[in-house]
C-alpha cells in the first residue's frame, strides 16, 4: 500500500467522524460566548474612568463659575471617594484577569476537543487496522509475487539471451578456426604447389643443361677426331605401306572402337594440350583428337597416309593433310610447335626409323612443348593373344622403356609413363588371377608415354 492511499483512507476516516459529530470542540460550538462579559468590563472601566470629571458645559461666565464650584467640590471629596476608587480600579483589574483566565480555559478546552476528536480518529484507525492490515498484508503478496514473477522471468530471459550469445560465439569461433585452417591449408598448399613447379622448373633446367653438355661433349669428341667419317646423310623417305585389300575404316571400327569410345579415352590427354597454340596430330586416323582439341579451344592439325581419313576430317572441317610424318616434320621450320601428339603410329613403324621419328618432333618442339606417344602396352601379354596381331600393318610393339630412352637421347624430359585400358574391363576371366600378377602381366593393353622439351 502506498502513501497516496493511506491518505485516502485517513481522509475518508475524518470525513465519517464529522458526519457523526457536528458540534465537536473543534468548532467551537460547545464552549461559552465571552463577548457579553467583556462588553461589560469595557462599560464598567469607563465608569471607572469617570469617577471625579466634571461634565463639559457650553461657554459663558456663569457656566465658568458652575464648572469652577464643581472642580472646588470634587477637590474637596477626593479624599472620600479615593478608597472607592481604588476599589473600583482593583475589581476590575480582576475582572481583568478573570477574562484572561476563562479565555485561557476556552483556549484549553479547545485544544482538548481536538485532541478529543483525533482521539476518536485513532480509535476508529485501530478498529479498521485488522482490516486495512489484512488488505495491506494481500496486496504486500500481490506485490512481492508480482516482483519475484518479474524478476523470474527477468532471469530466464537474461540465462536465455546469455546461451544464445554463448552459443553465437562458440558457432563464431568455431567458424573463424574452420576459415583459418581452410585459409592455412590453402596457403600450405599454395606454397607447395609453388614449391613443385619450381622443383619442376629447376628438373627441366637441370635436365636440359646436362642435355645440351653431352651433346656438346658428343660435338667436341667428334671433331677432335680426324679421321672421322662424315656425318650420314638423313634416310630417305619412308615409302608409303601398301594399303590393304580390305576397308580400314570399317577394319577401325570393330576393333579399335566407335568414335565416341576413343574421344572417351582421349579425354586423358586434355590437360597436358590445354592452353597450347599449336599442335599436330600424328596419324589423325578419324579426327578424334582433332575434335577434342577443336572442342578445348586449341588450334590442332593433322596428318595421316590414308586419304580416306584425311578426306573424312576435313569432311568434319578439320586442317588435315596426307603427308609422311618424317617429310612433314622435317620441312617444318625448328621449335615451331608446342605440342604433338601421336596414338597407335609408333608400332607401325620400323624400328630403325622410331630413333628419327623422336629426334624430328623434339627439334620442331618449343620449350616446353608436349610430345605424348600411345601405343599398345608389351608388358601386357594379353595384346598378343588378342589385339596386337588383328591388325596386319604392325611391325613389332614398342617397350616404353625404349621410347624413353629416345626421349631421354634427343631432349625430352619429365618423362611420365600411364597405363591404359585395363585388360580386365574386356577380359573379365582375369580376375580370377592373383592381382598382383595380374597388374604385372595383364595390366593396361596400351599405355602413354609424355614428355617434355628441356
Amino acid at each position: 500500500m502506498d502513501t497516496d492511499e493511506l491518505t485516502a483512507i485517513l481522509q475518508e476516516v475524518r470525513d465519517r467522524v464529522r458526519t457523526r459529530h457536528p458540534e465537536s470542540p473543534a468548532s467551537g460550538g460547545g464552549l461559552p460566548d465571552l463577548m457579553p462579559l467583556l462588553h461589560a468590563r469595557d462599560a464598567a472601566e469607563a465608569k471607572v474612568a469617570a469617577i471625579g470629571t466634571v461634565n463639559p458645559r457650553a461657554g459663558g461666565p456663569l457656566n465658568w463659575l458652575a464648572q469652577q464650584a464643581k472642580k472646588a467640590v470634587a477637590r474637596a471629596l477626593d479624599w472620600h471617594v479615593r478608597e472607592q476608587v481604588e476599589f473600583n480600579r482593583n475589581v476590575m483589574a480582576c475582572v481583568q484577569a478573570t477574562l484572561e483566565a476563562l479565555e485561557e480555559t476556552r483556549r484549553t478546552l479547545a485544544a482538548f476537543g481536538q485532541i478529543q476528536e483525533e482521539t476518536r480518529e485513532l480509535k476508529d484507525i485501530r478498529s479498521h487496522w485488522v482490516d486495512w492490515r489484512q488488505e495491506w498484508e494481500h496486496r504486500l503478496v500481490v506485490n512481492e509475487t508480482k516482483l519475484l514473477r518479474g524478476l523470474a522471468e527477468l532471469n530466464a530471459a537474461f540465462q536465455h539471451r546469455t546461451g544464445q550469445n554463448e552459443s553465437f560465439f562458440r558457432e563464431q569461433i568455431k567458424l573463424q578456426h574452420t576459415d583459418f585452417e581452410g585459409a592455412l591449408d590453402r596457403y600450405g598448399m599454395d606454397i607447395q604447389k609453388r614449391l613443385w613447379a619450381d622443383m619442376e622448373r629447376i628438373r627441366k633446367d637441370y635436365d636440359h643443361l646436362i642435355h645440351s653438355e653431352l651433346r656438346l661433349i658428343r660435338q667436341r669428341a667428334a671433331t677432335s677426331q680426324p679421321s672421322a667419317a662424315a656425318p650420314p646423310s638423313p634416310p630417305p623417305p619412308m615409302p608409303p605401306p601398301a594399303q590393304p585389300e580390305f576397308d580400314y575404316a570399317r577394319f577401325a571400327e570393330r576393333f579399335r572402337g566407335s568414335e565416341d569410345y576413343v574421344k572417351k579415352g582421349q579425354q586423358f590427354y586434355l590437360p597436358y594440350f590445354t592452353g597450347c597454340r599449336e599442335v599436330l596430330d600424328i596419324g589423325c586416323g578419324r579426327g578424334e583428337f582433332l575434335e577434342l582439341m577443336r572442342d578445348a579451344g586449341v588450334a590442332a592439325h593433322g596428318i595421316d597416309l590414308s586419304r580416306e581419313s584425311v578426306d573424312l576430317c576435313r569432311q568434319k572441317g578439320f586442317e588435315a593433310d596426307v603427308a609422311d610424318l618424317f617429310v612433314y616434320l622435317a620441312d617444318l621450320p625448328e621449335a615451331s610447335l608446342d605440342g604433338i601428339f601421336s596414338a597407335q603410329v609408333v608400332e607401325h613403324l620400323p624400328p630403325e626409323r622410331l630413333p628419327d621419328m623422336i629426334r624430328l618432333a623434339a627439334s620442331r618442339l618449343q620449350r616446353d612443348g608436349v610430345l605424348a606417344i600411345e601405343t599398345p602396352n608389351p608388358e601386357c601379354l594379353a595384346i598378343f593373344a588378342s589385339h596386337f596381331y588383328l591388325d596386319p600393318t604392325h611391325t613389332r610393339p614398342v617397350p616404353h622403356a625404349l621410347l624413353a630412352f629416345y626421349m631421354e637421347e634427343y631432349g625430352l624430359g619429365g618423362i611420365e609413363v600411364h597405363r591404359l585400358s585395363p585388360a580386365i574391363e574386356s577380359m573379365p576371366a582375369l580376375a580370377g588371377l592373383a592381382e598382383d600378377f595380374r597388374e604385372a602381366f595383364f595390366g593396361g593393353l596400351d599405355y602413354a608415354i609424355i614428355g617434355r622439351k628441356l
